[in-house]
Formats: C-alpha cells, structure tokens, sequence
C-alpha cells in the first residue's frame, strides 16, 4: 500500500504594503476612542503579540508625537488552562509592564484570536497589576467560527474563515524578515 504525502499549502493573506496600511488603520481606529491616550496603555500578549502592540505603539507615537503612549508585554504561561497537560517543560517569557493599569483602558493585543483561550488568560494575567477601567481587544487576525471561549475583538485587521486543521501564522519583519500573514493547510 503506498503511503500517502502531507505538504503544506500557502496562501498569503496579506503581506507589505497592505499589511502596513492594515497596522495604520488600526491605529486610525484606536485614536477615534482613546484620543491622545492618556487614560489608556497597550498590552501585548506574549510571545506574539508583542510585536504587534510594539509596532502599533511605533505607529501610534509618529502620528501623535506630543502623547505618552504606554505599552508592555504579558507573559501567560502559567496562567493557561492547558498548561499542565502539556508534555514538554514549559518556558515562560517575560512580562515587562512598568506602569499602573489600574483605572486605565487596556488595549490588549493579539497576532491571532482563535479559540479564545490566550485572551481569557491573558485577563487572568492582566489582573496581578491591577483593575482596569476597561479592557479591549485587537487582533491582526480573527479566525472566526473557532471560539472555544466566548470572545470577540474590538479592533480586527483581518478576519479568515478557516478549519481545525488549518494554520494562521503571522511573520513579522523584525524577527522573521519580512511582514506577512499566511494561511497553511494540509493537502495529500
């Protein structure tokens, strides 16, 4: 019986320049409700999400110079709910929040909202530093009709209607080279 081959299927769902134009527009959104941000900070989801809020907080202080925009990075590690039923030891990344979120609007931001279940963790995180007024969510990309949570963004760069056995990955230009979302999937 010959045996069957898996490859991987791409198909790139945005990449350069649209994907530039996606983070700005994001940024345009933000401002509509949080003005000059003074009663508000970025969170990034680590490991991932940092890169996202690090670049909308880049894009967010050229075009408004004169504001403090606040942004850090959470670690969830330990704060999943599959945690233990992984095999492999875990390595939890770096939470570098060195501001007050208490009272704040939090913007928290994702590459991928999925399931749901990195976000409801990431509350769980968030709340060792503090009650915020207010919590939102942006993510570059919305894999809808995947919820095992119920969660939704309120900031949605793109969103893709995908199966199970699909992958989103998201490569940013300063760790993978270049800025591109691609969706894989599995063909025989």
């Amino acid at each position: 019986m010959p045996k069957s081959t898996q490859t991987m299927q791409n198909l790139t769902l945005l990449d350069g320049q649209k994907f530039q134009i996606t983070i700005q527009r994001l940024c345009r959104q933000l401002i509509e409700n949080h003005n000059d941000f003074s009663g508000s900070v970025l969170i990034g989801i680590q490991p991932r999400g940092i890169y996202l809020a690090k670049r909308v907080a880049e894009e967010l202080r050229k075009i408004l110079p004169d504001s403090n925009i606040l942004q850090g990075d959470l670690d969830i590690t330990f704060y999943r709910d599959d945690f233990r039923r992984r095999g492999e030891q875990l390595v939890p990344n770096q939470t570098k929040i060195d501001f007050i979120i208490e009272g704040k609007k939090v913007i928290m931001m994702d590459d991928v909202l999925w399931t749901g279940r990195t976000i409801r963790a990431a509350m769980d995180a968030m709340l060792a530093f503090g009650r915020p007024e207010k919590i939102e969510l942006l993510a570059l990309v919305d894999r809808r009709y995947s919820r095992h949570i119920p969660v939704a963004a309120d900031y949605v760069g793109i969103e893709v209607d995908s199966i199970a056995s699909q992958k989103v990955v998201v490569s940013w230009k300063e760790t993978d080279g270049e800025d591109k979302i691609v969706l894989l999937s599995e063909t025989k």
